[in-house]
């Protein structure tokens, strides 16, 4: 499955969004997550990240910078997820998927728990960091 995320800062630290509780899927129920999702057929990989970020925060972003690629496989599929970063300069966005969010400083991220699809890009963060905006 294809997928797409956006790592969005704000004043130098990461937006972490804590998916909703689900019964049936405890690998990622209330795990905390970069916003993003499924690319549909046809879809770019940007028009399906600016779409999703529309869906689930009400949130517009322009621009976005291609930053990590990793694959992942959980128990019953595989997902290729491709990060974008992004800058934001406010918080003005709306939670219409996630239970909460927060704000977390670079070497705070492994404080929360994640997706485990997303602890490689987590990794990456902390060893590289982000390119300049």
């Amino acid at each position: 499955m294809k997928v797409v995320a956006a790592i969005l800062i704000y004043d130098k630290k990461v937006l972490a969004f804590k998916r909703p509780y689900a019964k049936n899927n405890p690998q990622i129920s209330l795990k905390y997550e970069f916003p993003g999702g499924k690319v549909k057929k046809n879809e770019t990989e940007v028009f399906s990240l600016k779409r999703e970020l529309i869906e689930e925060l009400e949130l517009k972003v322009k621009n976005f910078r291609k930053y990590f690629k990793t694959s992942h496989n959980y128990a019953d599929y595989k997902v290729d997820i491709s990060f974008y970063i992004s800058y934001i300069d406010n918080l003005n966005f709306n939670l219409n998927f996630h239970d909460e969010y927060k704000i977390v400083r670079v070497n705070n991220l492994k404080n929360l728990d994640w997706l485990q699809a997303d602890y490689a890009v987590i990794d990456h963060i902390q060893k590289f960091g982000f390119p300049k905006d």
